[in-house]
């Protein structure tokens, strides 16, 4: 009986005293669980980023005891469904898609652009505003707090002048991007040396010093302000580039204060190559006989935007047999270009219409008499075909006068600090100004 006794009291002991350890891990398991929530999370894997207090958003929000959550719009993400888990009212909804064509319509908010939610710390977490990036510098805000309104605001920009220099190993695009720079850069410097430089021929050994600003945002780049001086060291000459503004006039002179503005582009395609040159005799790929071949072909994809060499008058625009579709430009007395095999005219583009240097005026294709997307680039010269790539090219009005003095003070300096500019460690200058700043008394926030 005794054994039995001891018996039932060592299993409810061992009862107790596993209910009071389970207890215990529990509550240990409950405080661990608590405290975790302070731990660091992996926000890369969060679609949605909420952050809770900031004081201010893009420089000039504010945004205190708010919540806020980023995300990017969605494709076919109308607005009313974008705000419906906010708590937004579809009457709010409709009166900011009213207020907002004068200012920004909301039809024209972009697949994956960046928005940002200002709501209330309520348990619905209703939206108060809501800000969209229309690109990096550029935002506007809809407001659903108390009166609707709709305005637009820009984040602080900072210009911060740099310097890049680099040696030519296969074109001048590939190297500047090796060398750090932005495709925008690249892109402006083949514009600055477009009269100066053939950029279908540069060659391996030649070689380039910028100075320039450029516009950042939170220290990312944005933008060019501008190109303050360059150097580029082509074929055995050197061409220099100066920046000079008198009064409201601004533009870029060589060393001699001759402009760097030439009558013409030296081609109207950025970034292609030459597939066939003007000849007097070429075997046609098409006829399979041999002909003069009285312009230059610009091999590039379908859809690349020929650009007019020169102001002028388009006198031609349309589609025939052989020419596909072609515009033709008459600059001057003198010079008239034409352009063939475009896959599409560009819009506006019509007989009577005055065009400027760059502008687009069609897009590379394979219409006509083609065996692929070209541009089909001819010239005349007092009413004769001829090879554009031989022709002296007048050159626009050099520096006045009365300017010359000052200019040669700027070049000068210019030069100076170009040649401090090594290719091995090119010299990065930062000297910032902030544009662009909003206020919140400027947004009535």
């Amino acid at each position: 009986m005794k054994k039995k006794w001891f018996g039932w009291l060592l299993f409810l002991l061992l009862i107790s005293s596993g209910s009071y350890y389970l207890l215990n891990h529990l509550q240990h398991q409950q405080q661990f669980s608590t405290n975790s929530q302070d731990l660091p999370i992996d926000t890369a894997a969060v679609k949605k980023v909420t952050v809770e207090s900031p004081q201010m958003l893009y420089g000039c929000v504010p945004v205190d005891d708010k919540v806020i959550i980023q995300d990017r719009i969605r494709r076919n993400e109308p607005l009313s469904k974008l705000l419906e888990p906010y708590n937004v009212p579809y009457s709010k909804i409709n009166e900011v898609a009213q207020k907002s064509k004068k200012v920004y319509d909301v039809r024209r908010i972009n697949y994956e652009h960046q928005y940002t939610l200002i709501c209330a710390q309520d348990s619905a977490q209703t939206a108060e505003q809501m800000i969209y990036e229309i690109d990096p510098v550029n935002f506007v805000i809809f407001n659903f707090k108390d009166s609707v309104y709709v305005r637009k605001g820009q984040r602080p920009v900072e210009i911060v002048e740099k310097a890049i220099a680099g040696k030519i190993t296969s074109s001048l695009y590939q190297t500047m991007i090796e060398e750090g720079a932005t495709p925008v850069l690249a892109n402006e410097l083949s514009d600055l040396y477009a009269w100066q430089v053939d950029f279908f021929h540069v060659q391996k050994g030649d070689r380039f010093k910028v100075i320039y600003k450029e516009k950042q945002v939170d220290g990312k780049s944005v933008g060019i302000d501008r190109i303050e001086g360059a150097y580029f060291h082509h074929a055995g000459n050197d061409y220099w580039g100066i920046y000079y503004q008198s009064g409201t006039q601004d533009s870029y002179y060589d060393e001699e204060g001759n402009s760097m503005r030439k009558a013409f582009l030296k081609a109207p395609l950025k970034y292609s190559r030459i597939s066939s040159s003007f000849s007097r005799r070429r075997f046609h790929p098409v006829q399979k006989r041999w002909k003069a071949h009285l312009g230059t072909d610009y091999a590039a994809p379908t859809g690349t935007p020929i650009m007019s060499v020169g102001d002028g008058v388009i006198t031609d625009a349309r589609y025939k047999r052989f020419n596909g579709n072609y515009v033709k430009v008459r600059h001057n007395a003198t010079y008239t270009t034409q352009y063939l095999h475009m896959s599409k005219i560009a819009k506006g583009i019509r007989p009577g219409v005055h065009v400027k240097q760059g502008q687009v005026i069609g897009y590379v294709g394979m219409t006509g008499l083609a065996t692929g997307p070209h541009c089909c680039f001819r010239f005349w010269k007092n009413g004769k075909q001829v090879d554009p790539r031989r022709q002296k090219i007048p050159a626009a009005k050099p520096i006045a006068d009365d300017q010359r003095e000052a200019y040669n003070i700027v070049r000068d300096e210019m030069v100076k600090r170009l040649n401090q500019v090594h290719y091995d460690e090119p010299r990065i200058d930062l000297h910032e100004k902030v544009t662009g700043v909003c206020t919140p008394d400027s947004l009535n926030i």
